[in-house]
């Protein structure tokens, strides 16, 4: 009985560990979300934090508190100004579409009303919501009546994200003022599983996480700007509320095209022609093309990351992680690819590295052996 206690107390001592990491999971999944929120904002802005914390001196408390104040004026300021700019311009686009319902001459384009299968039901919605516009009106508001849950489960996600956002400011503090801690401890863990190559494997992440986000990010600010240039000088209604809802798109693969085509058709539909092609013509050579410009500009040659993977990322990222998927999805498949890479580069050099002797004296030549 005794020689097998030394086995058995192994496989009770994995048990124990695989039920505390089972257990704290169901502890913390709660709070995962914001944690990785918190670890990509630390992230990106790590060498502005070390800016800060040279200024402060060996004070990482005080560091970390300027840094959380300076994140939250950089990035709080204008979500409050973009809530309160909807709001202001989501009003008057509401006042705008009811103007038109009630004025009876809503109109599409002549080519929609053309398109097989949907054409005839367009035009037969125009026509009863121009012949009657109450009658759509109440049916609007009998629909909204009967999906009144929906507002209070939109409610429970609003308060959610407040706490998750919350934690998250909480958990960013900690990362800068803890951040070298936490990394060293990480990487000696995984030293300790993977072995030395595993500083190279986090250095490739470091850069293919940094090109990802960066990518995205500054693709989708630059090509939202670009639009809304066009929105502002065709006169487009709510232009600020349009190039909002230009980024969130541009975070998309193909989300650019949908928005710009979509307001270019509106301006179609009220007989603006110019106006229509310019937004059009605009968003196909700038807008579009932007992303050829940008995302080259900020991702090096060694980490470019394929279109197809990048969408199948972002799209996955979103359905499975919510969305801080956004970014999830294409860094863990980016990771992945740049691993890849890796070893298949370590593969295609290895033999090259071995020696071109085959036998103990010929190593004493300088020249491999070779005659003179």
């Amino acid at each position: 009985m005794q020689q097998y206690a030394p086995t058995l107390q192994k496989v009770l001592l994995f048990g124990l560990f695989f039920a505390l990491i089972f257990l704290s999971f169901s502890v913390l999944k709660y709070f995962i979300v914001p944690v990785v929120w918190a670890s990509i904002i630390a992230y990106m802005t790590w060498p502005l934090y070390q800016s800060v914390q040279r200024f402060c001196g060996s004070r990482p408390t005080l560091s970390a508190t300027l840094m959380i104040l300076l994140v939250m004026l950089v990035v709080g300021l204008p979500v409050i100004f973009a809530i309160f700019l909807l709001q202001h311009e989501g009003r008057n686009l509401y006042y705008e579409l009811q103007k038109q319902v009630f004025s009876g001459h809503l109109n599409v384009p002549e080519f929609i009303r053309q398109l097989p299968f949907i054409g005839k039901e367009v035009s037969r919605t125009l026509r009863e919501l121009n012949n009657d516009p109450n009658s759509m009106i109440q049916s609007v508001q009998l629909w909204i009546q009967g999906h009144l849950n929906y507002g209070k489960v939109l409610l429970n996600e609003v308060s959610k994200n407040i706490f998750k956002l919350c934690f998250a400011i909480m958990s960013l503090f900690f990362f800068y003022r803890d951040g070298p801690m936490i990394l060293g401890q990480v990487s000696r863990a995984l030293e300790m599983v993977i072995g030395p190559r595993v500083h190279h494997y986090l250095a490739t992440i470091s850069d293919t996480t940094r090109a990802v986000v960066y990518g995205i990010g500054l693709t989708a600010i630059a090509q939202a700007i670009l639009a809304g240039i066009s929105y502002f000088v065709a006169g487009v209604p709510n232009p600020m509320v349009l190039t909002i809802i230009t980024f969130l798109l541009a975070l998309i693969p193909f989300g650019p095209p949908v928005a710009y085509t979509s307001v270019a058709l509106w301006l179609f539909s009220q007989g603006q022609t110019i106006e229509a092609v310019g937004v059009m013509a605009w968003g196909v050579c700038i807008v579009s093309t932007a992303d050829n410009v940008i995302r080259p500009l900020v991702i090096s040659g060694a980490t470019q990351i394929p279109f197809l993977l990048i969408m199948f990322g972002v799209l996955g990222g979103i359905a499975s992680f919510g969305l801080v998927g956004l970014f999830i999805g294409p860094v863990i498949l980016a990771v992945l690819l740049a691993i890849w890479r890796e070893w298949l580069h370590e593969a295609s050099i290895e033999p090259l590295m071995m020696p071109k002797a085959t036998l103990a004296h010929d190593l004493d030549e300088p020249d491999g052996g070779a005659p003179k």
